[in-house]
């Protein structure tokens, strides 16, 4: 059946994420490293000049597919034939990994997570985008645009190419009554103690925040991603708390879907995708936002300071974020696509629906990864915040 192929292929882009999104969390002691946010004053080009006749990227598996991973996806192949520019690219381990390879100069563009976004922005690595020089930008959502870890003093850095939701996921027939709030894996995880599963990063640390925020208004969070000494510690003791009750971490969600398959997972963390994969398995399972909103992730197609080849670049931005080009990455990777149009040709009809393309209020209840710095993001300037590299060395004391 053709739903069959598009979730195997989904199930290899996506297993490719889980693994390489865990190795970003895990990365170098300095992750998220810098006091605050002073990007240089780097100016985006007013034209485009000729094709330099090649481009030069660093993106998450599933991005850029020419067609050898599977002969039935590729968008690289057409993207080369009109406008001349051979597509060069390197499938990164880890937002480390991307930031550093763009320290290299090597690299014309790169599709940043929001935990590598704001370091390229403040290094002088990643340069403003001029997106009257990329058509297509126009149709990107409007609550895409602009936004804190794609845009700095009104500067748009990159150009959005998709998004995703972490959600609560639970078994239907073990879980009752239905769960409408986080508490299921935070005050209540004893109840399906060692059965409770949670996603391995350390900005799993903000979705301990996110609850928080919601239950306990005296520590006053304002931002997940912003969170001072006291708030951090009392996210760290949440989550040091659910550690006893967590049955296990997951990373590569094949194995989640196996493990609510099973039983051994009852509740816990989970993505659209996975929820999906996991119903067709044949477990009960549902999953949705909770009462106190989600965290997610928003990538961004960003342009190198030093960019060889920024006219090749340019059209590779407009490219990846055209409908039909951004449908078929989206269908592939399993998430949301940045451009609106882009629905009109999906080949799954439902799949924006599905998926809440579209829906500005769905999206409005969701905090999208962000790096965590010392200058607090949420405009605060009588503390300091804890920076990322902080939260990594968190992350390994809490589980263990």
């Amino acid at each position: 059946m053709e739903i069959d192929v598009r979730l195997t292929r989904t199930i290899k882009a996506a297993a490719a994420l889980a693994a390489l999104t865990l190795a970003a969390a895990c990365g170098s002691s300095d992750a998220g490293g810098g006091s605050a946010l002073h990007p240089p004053n780097l100016k985006a080009p007013s034209k485009l000049g000729k094709s330099e006749g090649e481009v030069n990227l660093i993106a998450w598996a599933g991005y850029v597919e020419d067609g050898s991973d599977d002969p039935a996806v590729d968008w690289v192949g057409d993207f080369e034939q009109q406008t001349g520019c051979q597509v060069n690219s390197k499938v990164a381990a880890s937002s480390d990994e991307m930031v550093k390879l763009m320290k290299t100069g090597q690299y014309d563009a790169v599709s940043a997570s929001g935990d590598a976004s704001l370091r390229l922005i403040a290094s002088g690595d990643a340069a403003p985008v001029n997106t009257a020089l990329v058509p297509n930008y126009k149709d990107i959502y409007g609550d895409l645009k602009s936004q804190a870890w794609n845009s700095v003093d009104g500067k748009a850095y990159g150009i959005p190419h998709g998004r995703g939701a972490n959600l609560l996921m639970y078994n239907t027939d073990k879980v009752t009554p239905a769960p409408t709030s986080w508490s299921a894996v935070f005050d209540d995880a004893a109840t399906y103690k060692g059965h409770v599963t949670a996603y391995d990063s350390p900005i799993y640390i903000a979705d301990a925040a996110l609850y928080l925020k919601a239950t306990r208004p005296e520590l006053r969070i304002k931002d997940p991603y912003a969170l001072d000494q006291k708030q951090f510690d009392a996210a760290v003791a949440l989550l040091k708390k659910q550690n006893a009750d967590i049955g296990e971490y997951w990373s590569d969600y094949l194995k989640e879907v196996s493990s609510f398959k099973s039983g051994d997972s009852v509740v816990g963390t989970t993505w659209q995708v996975i929820a999906n994969l996991t119903a067709d398995e044949g477990a009960r399972v549902k999953a949705f936002v909770p009462k106190e909103g989600s965290t997610g992730w928003s990538d961004t197609w960003m342009i190198s300071a030093r960019a060889k080849h920024p006219n090749c670049a340019y059209k590779w931005l407009n490219w990846i974020v055209s409908p039909k080009v951004n449908a078929e990455v989206a269908e592939y990777f399993g998430e949301a696509p940045a451009n609106a149009k882009a629905c009109g040709e999906t080949s799954d009809k439902t799949f924006c629906d599905t998926y809440h393309a579209a829906d500005t209020a769905y999206w409005k209840k969701i905090a999208f990864w962000n790096t965590p710095i010392e200058q607090c993001l949420d405009g605060r300037t009588d503390v300091r915040c804890v920076p990322y590299a902080k939260w990594v060395r968190a992350w390994t004391e809490i589980k263990g």
